[in-house]
C-alpha cells in the first residue's frame, strides 16, 4: 500500500508547545503501547507524537507499506528526527493548498520514486486520532482504487453536530439517479440537521491511481511533470483538492468508516485523548478536578484546586487557560513576537536557554553518530561549552576530539562543525554579536568521507 500522509500547520492553536518549527503532529504526549516499532532518533521518552502514532498503526496493519510525507520544508528536520530516514518526503518549497500539495507529491511517487501510473496511492492527514480499524479501511480504499478509475473517499460517521466538517450528502436526482453533495462547515444547528439525514463527515482521505491526480494536474495547472510543479511551484494556483476535485467528480466512490476519529487540533480535543492527566514533572493535590498539564520546562509544576483548565510550559511560554477557552487561543498567540525558543532537527534538537541584546545561550542536543552542517557565521562568534557525551570537532579543517569540560572557540567567518559520538553529544553554545540571527549561516561541503 502506498499512503501520502499530508503535514502541515503553523503550530498556532497549541501553543506553548507548537511553534513554526514544531507543529502539534510533532509534540510527545501519548504514552507508548508499542514499542516493537523503532521509530526515530531520541526514542527513550516513553511517548511518541502524532505523527509516530499514525505511522507505528499503519506499519502495524500493513508492515510493507511505503510512506510519503508531504511538508514543508520547516517540518523536514522534525520528520527524519521522530521517524528516522527510512520514510521519503515530499518538500513544498512554499506553501500552497493541498490540491498542489497532493499534485507535488503524486507526480514525486511517479517521476522520483519509479511508481507506475496504474498504482494506486492513499492520501490522508497526518494527524488524525484514530483506531487501527481506520488504517484497514485505507487498506480497503487502495484496493478499490486499484479496481476502479476515478476516486475513492472515505466518509466518517459523525458523533456530534460540528462546524469545523465538511459534509457529504447521498442524494437522488428526479430520475432516481444517486449523486454526492458536500457541504462546507455549517452552523451547528444545520449540521444537527444533516447528521439526521444520515450525512457523513468528510475527513479529506482520499484513493486513486497516480495517472488520475497526474491527469487533473495537467489539466488545471499546466503540467503533470515533478520537476515542473516544484520549480514553479511558487506560481501555482492556490486551491484545495475539495473544491478542484472532489466536488466536480461523478465517478466517485464512498467507503464509510464507523470507528473513532478525532481532530486534536485544539487543547480541549488534545486533552479528551490524553491516557494521562499530566506529562512532565507535574504535582496535584486531590482538589483538582479535570485538569491536564503538560510540563517541558526543567522545574517542578505545583497545580492546586484547579477545574476544568489546561496547562502547559515549555521554553516558548506556559499557558493557564479554561478548557473551552482555550480553543480560542489563535488571535493572542499571533500577538506574540518572539524566537522559535525549542526546535528538533535532523541531528537532534535545541533549547534557548537566556537572550540578551548581544547574546544568546542554547543548549544543543546531539544524537549518536550524528553531526551538524559544516557551516560558518559571519556576524557572530561562538563558544562550545561540552557537558556530556563524546565526540569530534572541526574547525577550518582541524579536527580533534572532545569530552565533557572542553571549550571550543569559533570566530565569524570560521569553518565548523561537531559529531556526536556513541552516546550522544550535549554543549552549551554562546553566541556572541550584534546581529544574531538564523539566517546568518552559510554551509559547507563537508570536508571528510
Amino acid at each position: 500500500m502506498h499512503i501520502i500522509l499530508l503535514s502541515g500547520g503553523s503550530g498556532k492553536r497549541l501553543w506553548p508547545l507548537s511553534n513554526d518549527s514544531r507543529s502539534k503532529q510533532f509534540i510527545k504526549i501519548f504514552k507508548k503501547t508499542d514499542h516493537s516499532i523503532p521509530m526515530g532518533r531520541d526514542d527513550n521518552s516513553g511517548y511518541e507524537s502524532m505523527v509516530q502514532r499514525v505511522y507505528r498503526q499503519i506499519k502495524t496493519v500493513d508492515p510493507d507499506a511505503t510512506v510519503t510525507i508531504a511538508t514543508s520544508k520547516s517540518q523536514v528536520s522534525s520528520i527524519h528526527n521522530q521517524l528516522g530516514d527510512g520514510v521519503s518526503v515530499s518538500v513544498e518549497p512554499c506553501r500552497r493548498d493541498t490540491f498542489p500539495a497532493i499534485a507535488l507529491a503524486t507526480a514525486f511517487l511517479h517521476d522520483v520514486k519509479m511508481v507506475p501510473a496504474d498504482e494506486a496511492v492513499v492520501v490522508c492527514p497526518v494527524d488524525p486520532y484514530v483506531e487501527d480499524s481506520y488504517f484497514q479501511r485505507l487498506e480497503d480504499m487502495y484496493h478499490t482504487a486499484k479496481e476502479k478509475d476515478g476516486l475513492v473517499l472515505m466518509g466518517i460517521k459523525p458523533t456530534f453536530p460540528t462546524e469545523k466538517y465538511g459534509y457529504i450528502m447521498h442524494r437522488k436526482d428526479d430520475q432516481g439517479h444517486s449523486f454526492y453533495e458536500f457541504k462546507e462547515k455549517p452552523d451547528a444547528e444545520t449540521a444537527k440537521k444533516y447528521i439526521e439525514e444520515g450525512c457523513l463527515w468528510n475527513g479529506g482521505v482520499f484513493a486513486y491511481k497516480l495517472s488520475y491526480v497526474l491527469g487533473k494536474s495537467k489539466e488545471l495547472m499546466g503540467t503533470s511533470n515533478y520537476y515542473e510543479l516544484y520549480g514553479n511551484y511558487d506560481k501555482l494556483k492556490r486551491i484545495s483538492f475539495d473544491y478542484a476535485v472532489v466536488e466536480n467528480e461523478k465517478n466517485l466512490t464512498i467507503l464509510r468508516y464507523m470507528g473513532e476519529w478525532k481532530d486534536l487540533g485544539t487543547w480541549n480535543t488534545l486533552t479528551e485523548a490524553m491516557e494521562e492527566q499530566s506529562v512532565g514533572d507535574v504535582r496535584m493535590n486531590e482538589k483538582c478536578e479535570n485538569v491536564h498539564a503538560i510540563n517541558e520546562m526543567g522545574v517542578p509544576m505545583l497545580v492546586m484546586g484547579c477545574k476544568d483548565i489546561v496547562i502547559s510550559a515549555s521554553p516558548e511560554g506556559i499557558l493557564v487557560s479554561d478548557k473551552e477557552q482555550s480553543s480560542y487561543i489563535k488571535p493572542y498567540v499571533d500577538d506574540i513576537k518572539q524566537r522559535i525558543m525549542f526546535a528538533e532537527k535532523s541531528w537532534g534538537r535545541y533549547r534557548v536557554l537566556d537572550v540578551e541584546e548581544r547574546s544568546m545561550t542554547v543548549k544543543v542536543t546531539l544524537n549518536p553518530g550524528h553531526k551538524m552542517n559544516y557551516h560558518s557565521h559571519e556576524k557572530r562568534d561562538e563558544i562550545w561549552t561540552v557537558i556530556s557525551g563524546s565526540g569530534h570537532t572541526i574547525v577550518d579543517g582541524m579536527e580533534q576530539p572532545v569530552k565533557p569540560g572542553d571549550v571550543i572557540t569559533m570566530a565569524a567567518g570560521c569553518k565548523h562543525t561537531v559529531i556526536a559520538g556513541s552516546k550522544g553529544l550535549q554543549i552549551i553554545e554562546v553566541q556572541l554579536g550584534s546581529d544574531i540571527s538564523v539566517s546568518d549561516k552559510k554551509k559547507y561541503e563537508f570536508p571528510y568521507k
